[in-house]
């Protein structure tokens, strides 16, 4: 295939990767501790974590993991938030052989047991604040090792006693839990202390992570990454990176804010395994809602490395303390996970200095696929051109190629495109070609010079602040409530979360209100997925065949 976008790209960024070079992420990880031992790889809340320390705990995780008779390949699910525990969870069960499936600390009962289920994980690693869900569900799963950190951890003796005592107490945000088997995360540490790793022989077909998305159906399924799929993608960031990366002076660490979750594809991509293969820092933000505090921990550290969607550059630059900051350290913002807004990229640019870089990419792709060049000086309204090692097409209904300029579903080749949807090979049938390109379900357009533009998206799926969701799933769980005869699921615009879920209901019964279904949905759903916005209808839009036409409804004009 003709690469004509290479004449496009940076001076400095090759048209390949060797992804051969690791033999698994495990090597990865393990070179970084050495090369770095010094280094601080890790920060959060005032606390530091060296490449040291971070090898040293993981190992006794990993070690305490093994002795828990777990089978190499075996599923250890992580549901923590951006504290340090998360870092010393994933190099731990890589290293151990087992294969981490990502869980937003937010979910339901109803959503963990799903993703514990299909995934058949044996361990779990939760933050207390979150015990309680693990416990509503582990019954009714294969969960038989569940391992309980708290904020305070590893913050240290005094500090982390008085987090704990603050968040249990004062802000009350642990509620009451019981999980007779759970152990304590620090007594887990010292429990590996006393034993050893044992070497597992992992590869590059092995899989790594299980993350969950919904694809382009409702029910969440998981991406099979294989550690070759990770590597590449951190090893395409880089060579992305590279030239902006070389502009820091000669033995000064990159550092990197990680304010996106850890357990979504792209801070765990771009932030935390990128960051350990140059010997970066990742400031760790547990919550980034709280726009004050995190404004206030910005203002400890020369941050160069800015990845984040547009909601949280948007909610940053609406603070005034926000454009007080030292900004001469910011070398490159790369925006992802949603579409970012003109009007915010400007206003970004204006208060910082420095452009936001857009790119693309999906859970099931490690996740990048597509960026801006990083010498950009203004926004562009692209998604930019394929990494290295990645090719491209855009495709009719036929699968065959479409002009440039032509709409057509956005199609991946590369070494980051995931095996498959987790014991699901008929979803993967309907995603993937006979010659090995992944249909994305997004519709865009590819100019001359390489440079891809989203148009629409195939898939209903409404994008919340970077999050999936999936009118299927939200459809199902509202359409269980008994006053509820129909229901549609739609995006529709807003300015704070890019869109909004919406409901159009027919009721079954009269009396059912707005409060009602919002009441229900808080209980059933995570707070992205649930709606903003209710209409009551006496009818829906359908086809002939009696298929709810959500499009016709996402078409109508919304009021103001």
């Amino acid at each position: 295939m003709d690469k004509f976008w290479l004449k496009s790209y940076e001076e400095g960024v090759p048209a390949e990767i060797d992804w051969t070079q690791y033999r698994s992420l495990t090597h990865l990880l393990e070179e970084a501790f050495r090369k770095y031992a010094d280094r601080k790889a890790y920060a959060c809340m005032g606390k530091s974590m060296t490449f040291a320390e971070l090898d040293r705990m993981s190992a006794q995780m990993a070690a305490w993991l093994q002795q828990r008779g777990l089978q190499p390949g075996a599923r250890v699910a992580i549901m923590l938030p951006n504290v340090l525990q998360y870092p010393v969870a994933m190099a731990a069960v890589l290293r151990a052989g087992y294969t981490i499936v990502n869980v937003n600390p937010l979910y339901t009962p109803r959503e963990l047991q799903h993703q514990l289920v299909d995934s058949g994980a044996e361990a779990i690693v939760v933050l207390e604040n979150f015990a309680h869900t693990v416990a509503d569900v582990v019954a009714n799963t294969k969960v038989k090792h569940v391992v309980v950190a708290t904020m305070g951890d590893l913050l240290g003796g005094v500090k982390g006693a008085i987090v704990n005592f603050v968040v249990r107490t004062v802000k009350k945000l642990v509620p009451a839990w019981s999980l007779p088997q759970a152990v304590p995360f620090k007594r887990m540490l010292a429990e590996g202390a006393r034993l050893s790793l044992k070497p597992v022989a992992v590869g590059h077909e092995d899989v790594a992570f299980l993350q969950y998305t919904g694809g382009t159906t409702g029910v969440s399924k998981g991406a099979v990454l294989l550690h070759k799929h990770v590597i590449a993608n951190v090893l395409q960031n880089e060579a992305w990176f590279g030239p902006t990366l070389a502009k820091l002076p000669a033995g000064e660490q990159a550092q990197f804010v990680c304010a996106l979750p850890l357990y979504h594809i792209y801070a765990l991509t771009v932030c935390a395994l990128l960051g350990l293969r140059v010997g970066g820092m990742n400031l760790l933000i547990p919550n980034p809602r709280d726009i004050q505090g995190f404004i206030k921990e910005l203002g400890g550290y020369r941050i160069n490395i800015f990845p984040a969607v547009n909601t949280l550059y948007n909610g940053l630059l609406n603070q005034p303390d926000f454009a007080r900051l030292d900004f001469s350290g910011l070398l490159v913002c790369p925006g992802g996970g949603m579409a970012v807004q003109k009007a915010v990229a400007d206003k970004w640019l204006a208060v910082t200095g420095i452009p936001i870089v857009e790119g693309y990419g999906l859970s099931e792709t490690s996740p990048v696929v597509t960026a801006n060049r990083c010498d950009i000086t203004d926004f562009t309204g692209t998604i930019g051109l394929p990494l290295p090692s990645t090719e491209i097409r855009i495709l009719d209904e036929a699968s065959r190629e479409v002009p440039f300029g032509t709409p057509g579903e956005i199609a991946v080749r590369g070494p980051q495109v995931m095996a498959g949807y987790w014991q699901r090979p008929d979803e993967t049938a309907k995603v993937m070609t006979a010659d090995g390109f992944f249909k994305t379900g997004d519709i865009g357009v590819m100019n001359p010079d390489g440079y891809v533009k989203i148009v629409d998206r195939k898939k209903d799926m409404i994008l919340v602040s970077g999050f999936n969701v999936y009118p299927n799933e939200v459809e199902e769980v509202v359409a269980a409530h008994p006053g509820v005869l129909e229901v549609a699921c739609v995006g529709v615009p807003d300015q704070h979360s890019g869109e909004a879920v919406k409901l159009y209901i027919v009721r079954k019964d009269k009396a059912l209100t707005k409060d009602d279904v919002l009441a229900y949905c808080k209980e059933q759903l995570t707070g992205y997925k649930r709606p903003k916005y209710v209409e009551f209808r006496d009818s829906l839009p359908k086809t002939n065949v009696g298929k709810i036409l959500r499009r016709e409804l996402r078409d109508e004009k919304q009021p103001a």
